[in-house]
């Protein structure tokens, strides 16, 4: 056990990839700390226990002028209770505050300014001493070669790269004929120690500590060493270097371990959106005098303590690809894997999204993979680990024939399609179609779909509403009442907003959102087909790169679409004028005697279970609803978003827009706001 933990260490801190992932790696650790507390005589020098890096790093060149320590973990709020009282004992008085801020997952180093310009950058090494790594000043975003004042300072952080960087990082990787990183974090060790590259990947610091030179004795040196932590890194933040404080989870000052507590969980919450990787949450005594009184353990300082989350990385074997052919005729990769819990689920399959993909990060069938989960984001294969292969893996066989249909394939983008388009995708295609979010016709299923699609009677959406009731009586387990009630959803298709028939049509480049955007934007269907690129391209999210495939994917339909109109499919969008997503009708002008929409120029997002008169609403219908009252639905929390509804069990966004100030409602509330428009017809 302590071989494979030592073996894991070297290339967890080495920047190497390691078969065990965090939850695996730090279980056997605690197995044998209880070993050895249970048997004192039995504990052997190579033990990872008490060690700074489990022991795994040689000692560097560069001494450091204060041993540069790892710090001590716990797992649930029982053990940071603990933690808390035993502090508490160990001082002798009440803890004056504590800070709380996300751990990051990166690599650790101390940056050391001379008068305000950076001169040295050494990785923590042993704790006793590091390796400078000075060659990457420059080309570390949030690590200035100038401070914004001339002093002199040694701040300590993590380098990592953020998830924008790691696929950058990759992408140059490949370029340059190199293996893909397997996980952010062996990235960022292994690019920092790099020399010579014929490439640079940008990195990125956050700050944690910021002290004094060793032979400083002057009023900044003393402000370092007295203020508490808190103020301390806020000075830095104010020297141009990055710090947690300046990040989405922010460094939050607490009076009580409650209210750590109540911190942690939020940070946690927000994993999902950081940009960056973060495997715990890290909680310190805030006063100077609680730190020097409380003192260092030969491993850790005894006043701080990592609050460890559940990994979002894990290893598992990849065992197989298959192949599905979705509604426009895109064939689609999947990993199938050994199952893996990830986050609170099982986890047994994985995008792969598509050829491209697979042979950039270089995958092979037996492969052991770093596959990738944070709260409710599909799972994705990171990468393999290249060197734990065995030579058993095999190569993955990319289809020949479209796996659907058996013909032609169009290989001439990354997203492979079969030659047919939406014609090989019809099932899957009708079956979106007719979905709650689209035209939402009660009583087709998939066997339905296939009846119909098999006997002929539906070769796209627009057939849909031609359907007779002789035609459906034809269908097996359809009988009078079935037939009846299925014709009169048909019928209420027929009336339903012009984003909703637009989403139907399962147009390569958009979803619902998009849908609602262009819909908003252009008011008719009219107006949708006659637009050029360039007018396509003004719609919000569609700029140049989506645009033509739009405007093509609408040539393509052309028949489909004149179908619609024949069937008598409404085509306009309600409360709507052509020339502007947001665009208000006569009603909505206060100069004709109305006031503005409830949500004009608001950016709003929905987060958890709605309640009340708005339970039985989708998201969609949610978003359309805030589209009607003149606000801008959106999918995620930033510094642009101006309300929150949260509902029950509303998580990372809650705690998001908590961090940013934003104005958060309930379900009820947000109903009593939107209540002229929901009595119009939500």
């Amino acid at each position: 056990m302590i071989e494979t933990v030592a073996t894991a260490a070297r290339a967890y801190y080495g920047g190497a990839d390691s078969a065990l992932d965090d939850d695996v790696y730090d279980a056997l650790v605690r197995g044998i700390e209880e070993y050895e507390r249970e048997h004192p005589d039995h504990v052997l020098a190579e033990s990872p226990v008490g060690k700074v890096a489990a022991g795994a790093i040689a000692p560097g060149d560069v001494p450091h002028s204060v041993p540069m320590l790892s710090i001590a973990n716990v797992f649930d709020p029982e053990g940071l209770l603990a933690w808390g009282a035993s502090l508490e004992r160990r001082l002798g008085r009440p803890v004056d505050g504590f800070t709380v801020e996300p751990k990051m997952d990166g690599l650790a180093v101390a940056a050391h300014y001379r008068e305000g310009r950076l001169e040295q950058l050494v990785t923590r090494g042993d704790g006793i001493a590091g390796e400078d790594v000075s060659h990457a000043i420059g080309t570390v975003r949030g690590l200035p070669e100038r401070l914004a004042e001339p002093v002199s300072i040694e701040v300590r952080g993590e380098i990592l790269l953020t998830g924008e960087q790691f696929e950058r990082a990759n992408e140059i990787r490949v370029e340059n004929g190199a293996t893909v990183f397997s996980n952010p974090r062996s990235g960022a060790a292994g690019t920092l120690r790099a020399k010579d590259r014929p490439y640079t990947i940008p990195t990125t610091f956050y700050g944690y500590v910021g002290m004094p030179v060793a032979d400083d004795d002057g009023s900044f040196a003393a402000f370092l060493r007295e203020a508490p932590h808190s103020e301390v890194m806020a000075a830095v933040a104010n020297l141009g270097v990055n710090t947690t404080g300046g990040t989405p989870a922010g460094l939050r000052v607490c009076p009580t371990l409650v209210e750590v507590q109540e911190a942690v969980d939020a940070i946690a919450a927000m994993r999902p959106d950081l940009p960056f990787g973060i495997d715990g949450v890290v909680i310190k005594a805030d006063s100077a005098a609680d730190q020097a009184d409380a003192g260092n353990g030969t491993r850790a300082p005894r006043w701080a303590i990592a609050y460890k989350l559940a990994a979002v990385h894990k290893i598992t074997r990849l065992v197989g690809v298959d192949w599905a052919v979705g509604r426009t005729g895109v064939i689609a990769p999947r990993a199938i894997l050994d199952p893996i819990e990830i986050d609170g689920s099982t986890v047994g399959f994985a995008t792969l999204h598509n050829p491209a993909d697979i042979e950039r990060r270089g995958l092979m069938i037996g492969d052991q993979v770093s596959v990738y989960k944070a709260g409710d984001i599909i799972p994705r294969v990171e990468a393999p680990l290249v060197h734990v292969r065995t030579g058993d893996e095999t190569p993955i066989e990319f289809p020949a024939v479209c796996p659907q249909c058996g013909g032609g394939i169009d290989t001439s983008e990354q997203r492979w399609r079969c030659v047919q388009g939406r014609a090989c995708g019809l099932h899957a295609g009708i079956l979106y179609a007719v979905g709650r979010d689209q035209l939402d016709i009660e009583g087709i299923g998939g066997r339905l779909v296939t009846q119909l699609v098999d006997t002929g009677a539906v070769a796209d959406v627009a057939d849909l509403f031609t359907l007779t009731r002789e035609q459906l009586l034809t269908l097996e387990r359809m009988g009078d009442k079935s037939a009846d009630k299925l014709l009169a959803g048909i019928e209420q298709a027929r009336t339903r907003p012009l984003s909703r028939v637009l989403c139907a049509l399962g147009i390569r480049g958009t979803g619902r959102s998009m849908s609602r955007r262009i819909a908003r934007h252009f008011a008719t269907m009219d107006a949708i087909r006659a637009a050029d690129v360039v007018e396509m391209a003004q719609v919000e999210g569609i700029g140049d790169g989506k645009g033509p495939v739009i405007v093509a994917e609408l040539v393509d339909l052309a028949e489909v679409l004149d179908k619609l109109v024949a069937a008598g499919v409404n085509t306009t969008e309600p409360g709507v004028t052509p020339g502007a997503s947001t665009a208000p009708d006569a009603a909505d002008d206060p100069a004709a005697g109305q006031g503005p929409l409830p949500l004009a120029g608001q950016a709003v997002v929905v987060t958890g279970a709605m309640t009340g008169v708005l339970e039985a609403l989708s998201r969609n219908e949610m978003n359309e609803l805030i589209e009607r009252a003149g606000g801008r639905a959106a999918s995620s929390v930033s510094a642009k978003t101006t309300l929150v509804v949260a509902g029950d069990k509303a998580g990372s966004k809650r705690a998001k827009a908590e961090t940013l100030n934003i104005k958060i409602i309930t379900p009820e509330e947000f109903a009593t706001l939107v209540a002229p428009v929901l009595d119009d017809g939500a």
